[in-house]
């Protein structure tokens, strides 16, 4: 499941996690990204990865929807990665953690993920839906 995330780096000269421990848990985790653009990265766990999107605006914490573009899958431990990605390394930058904590998955479909978060900053039910152009992922109305 992790293939397309090895490929991509050399691990000799980044100092993200190689994904080799697994934890146990639902956990998500948003990340600031300071790469040729700033942006979140959303990961959520499934199938003992984090599954994960780039949020190009910054993840919804009022009533906005975002957009979010899927990304490879990442070990469970990025969870906890922050640091600097090396210069001509993919995704070069500097990464530190906004938010984690518990996630609850609800429903998980093709075009349609339901789950509600409980972090220190992100709270309550989130709805991701499927679009042409991406994933939207905004709060659940009550």
């Amino acid at each position: 499941m992790l293939e397309e995330y090895q490929k991509r780096r050399d691990f000799s000269k980044s100092p993200e996690p190689e994904g080799k421990a697994r934890e146990a848990g639902g956990i998500f985790v948003v990340q600031e990204h300071q790469a040729s653009h700033w942006h979140h990265d959303f990961r959520l766990e499934k199938d003992e990865v984090l599954k994960s999107w780039a949020v190009p605006k910054g993840f919804p914490e009022g009533n906005e929807k975002r957009l979010a573009v899927p990304t490879e899958d990442h070990p469970l431990e990025y969870a906890n990665f922050e640091g600097a990605i090396p210069e001509g390394m993919y995704g070069a930058g500097t990464v530190k953690v906004y938010d984690k904590g518990k996630a609850r998955i609800k429903l998980w479909e093709d075009d349609k993920i339901e789950f509600e978060l409980e972090g220190r900053k992100l709270k309550g039910p989130y709805v991701m839906i499927k679009t042409k152009m991406g994933w939207l992922v905004f709060r659940k109305k009550l």
